[in-house]
């Protein structure tokens, strides 16, 4: 027999993960297992569109693309109402255009609007922009930095913005196409804070895997359901301007994978508390199986450890749920690291403190996931309803209601 060379995967057993050991960190919703998002559709053509205008903005219920970008930008100083609704229907008019496969106006290199590949842009924005505009009243509550967390090392090249623009295509020459002219369109109103582009993929029919090679879209809302409806699109109860809206709660979570490399399978799957091979829960046989977190083994031990990702991240009752979207970002290494990877992870629900923040605080309390995940980056942003018809622009009922 070979003789086994180099150190051995490390071991963590469920009496570990239940006593605390090495889980006592804590984690942000890193999009894994029971709160994972959808991602298992059949990408277009690459001539295949998504329509611009309706009641709601593209880019939150359509099936995710393979590729996006996160565009955060500031508002330039001296800027006013005017100035920002000027950079609002310029924005439209490119995005209304590229998105159909056409050149934005001054478009230097039209032929690559040919290849549209589903593309779509969605609007954001942050609390800045309704001061800017002296709208104050019309924002919504929820919409403000998300309250410190002990887990948390955010990095200000990641967090905070004024205006969001997201992006995301089948292919990233479309991406990266619309992302240069919808930057340099407005460049002498805005400045970009940062940019995060991600990818995400998997054979037809199947679910994609993050970078720690969990699959991870296997429980999400089902868009045009009457739960997705009720629990990402506003209803205009609170703020009839945002009736068709949303918001969007972006999170850039680092993960360690030069010591997740250390750990062993079983660690791995107790840790998230899903198998590796199918993504199934681990008192089930199916990825859709539905977690019983109750079940134990012989001796009185849960099968699932409580303080696993999916027991921590599951929806305590059901106005916790929303909408979950997860790029693997995967960026040059520092000197001497073999990796310097994570997830975008992207949140949408109606209301992020009824919703979003409860799960975030369970998990930021008690998650294994924590030792190797680390929020680096965090944003919130409001998603304005879509332009019903040509002729009307991204914003249009916050500034004319």
């Amino acid at each position: 027999m070979a003789e086994q060379t180099g150190p051995r995967p490390a071991r963590i057993n469920r009496r570990r993960l239940l006593g605390g050991g090495t889980a006592a960190a804590g984690a942000a919703g890193i999009g894994l297992g029971a709160v994972t998002l959808t991602g298992r559709h059949e990408s277009g053509t690459s001539q295949a569109t998504v329509p611009f205008y309706g009641p709601h903005q593209a880019g939150v219920a359509t099936a995710p693309q393979s590729h996006a970008a996160f565009v955060a930008f500031d508002l330039r100083s001296g800027t006013d109402r005017d100035d920002l609704v000027g950079v609002l229907k310029i924005w439209t008019d490119d995005a209304a255009r590229l998105t159909q496969g056409r050149p934005a106006l001054a478009d230097t290199e039209p032929e690559l609007t040919r290849r549209p590949a589903r593309l779509t842009v969605t609007l954001g924005l942050g609390p800045a922009a309704f001061t800017v505009a002296g709208l104050e009243h019309r924002r919504p509550s929820w919409l403000r930095a998300l309250p410190p967390f002990d887990i948390d090392r955010l990095e200000p090249a990641w967090t905070g913005g004024d205006l969001l623009l997201q992006v995301c295509a089948d292919e990233a020459t479309s991406v990266s196409h619309a992302v240069r002219v919808l930057c340099r369109s407005v460049s002498s109103l805005v400045t970009v804070r940062w940019m995060q582009r991600g990818f995400r993929d998997a054979a037809p029919g199947t679910t994609p895997r993050n970078l720690m090679g969990q699959v991870d879209g296997t429980v999400n809302l089902t868009p045009d359901t009457p739960d997705f409806a009720r629990l990402v699109w506003d209803d205009g109860s609170v703020q009839s301007w945002l009736a068709g809206g949303t918001s969007c709660v972006l999170r850039r979570i680092a993960m360690a994978l030069d010591t997740w490399d250390e750990i062993d399978r079983e660690g791995r799957e107790l840790t998230i508390g899903r198998t590796l091979a199918n993504g199934a829960p681990l008192t089930g046989a199916d990825e859709f199986d539905e977690p019983d977190f109750a079940a134990a083994d012989a001796t009185g031990i849960p099968i699932i450890p409580q303080s696993s990702h999916i027991a921590r991240a599951h929806h305590a009752h059901d106005g916790e749920r929303f909408l979950r979207r997860g790029y693997n970002y995967d960026d040059a290494p520092a000197p001497g690291r073999t990796s310097n990877s994570g997830l975008l992870f992207a949140a949408y629900q109606r209301d992020v403190d009824a919703q979003f923040l409860p799960i975030q605080r369970r998990l930021a309390e008690f998650d294994a996931l924590n030792v190797w995940t680390t929020p680096i980056g965090s944003a919130v942003f409001v998603l304005p309803p879509g332009v019903s018809a040509p002729g009307g622009y991204l914003g249009q009922s916050l500034f004319e209601a």
